[in-house]
Order: structure tokens, then C-alpha cells, then sequence
């Protein structure tokens, strides 16, 4: 099939699909005597795993070797685990990153009179984050 409808049977643009074929997660297609690229099954499956790899948030880098553990048989899920554990421990740095940036705004918020006057505290913290008063 060509890149649109390989596009829309894995839920993701044709652009997309030239980026993980530029960056080595997807190989590259077979071209056509047309010149046009040609995909099959397996493409389509490995860029659904790619986008749902994705949609968990792993990186580029890591979904190079979930890729690779994948397609390996011989793979141990220890080390599929190992990483998927090291993936959450860092989704749950991110959290408390933006549970602190939360708690920043909503303190910021309280102390803003909303008002009609120019003298926005909200700003005032966010030029001088070390300014009290």
C-alpha cells in the first residue's frame, strides 16, 4: 500500500511515517517502479507499535529498543520490564515536576488581587521568582 493509506491504517501522517523511516525506526520503503513507497503488513504493525509506544509517552530512543526486544525471540521480558519500570520512574518525576509547578501557579493565583489595577503579582513572581513581598 502507499504512505496515505499505510498513514491511515496506523493512525498517523505520512509525515510521521518519512520521520521514523529518517530516523531509523521504521526501515526504509520499498519503492515502486513508479518511484513511490510501498508498504506492507509488518510496516503497519510496527507503526502501530511505534504510536502506541508513543501514546505511553516512551521516547524516540527507548522505542528504538522496545523495537529491538520486540523482534528479538531470544529477548528476556526482564529486560522489557527493567525498562517499562525506568520509563514510569520517570513519568512519575515528570508528575511531581508538574504537581510543583500546580501548587506554584495556584499560590501565584491566590495572591492576585484580579482586579482592575495594573499591579499584577502573577507577573511580578514570574520577573523576580525570588522577590518577597
Amino acid at each position: 500500500m502507499n504512505i496515505s493509506k499505510a498513514a491511515k491504517a496506523a493512525g498517523i501522517s505520512a509525515k510521521m511515517i518519512r520521520y521514523y523511516e529518517e530516523i531509523a525506526l521504521l526501515p526504509k520503503a520499498v519503492r515502486s517502479a513508479a518511484g513511490y513507497r510501498e508498504y506492507f503488513p509488518a510496516d503497519i504493525e510496527r507503526l502501530k507499535f511505534i504510536y502506541q509506544a508513543r501514546q505511553l509517552g516512551f521516547s524516540l530512543d527507548e522505542i528504538k529498543i522496545l523495537i529491538q526486544l520486540w523482534q528479538n525471540e531470544q529477548r528476556h521480558s526482564a529486560d522489557v520490564k527493567a525498562l517499562a519500570q525506568q520509563h514510569v520512574q520517570q513519568l512519575q518525576e515528570k508528575i511531581s515536576q508538574m504537581q510543583h509547578m500546580v501548587d506554584y501557579l495556584q499560590d501565584l493565583i491566590a495572591s492576585c488581587a484580579g482586579d482592575e489595577s495594573a499591579h499584577c503579582s502573577i507577573l511580578d513572581k514570574i520577573q523576580h521568582p525570588d522577590h518577597h513581598g
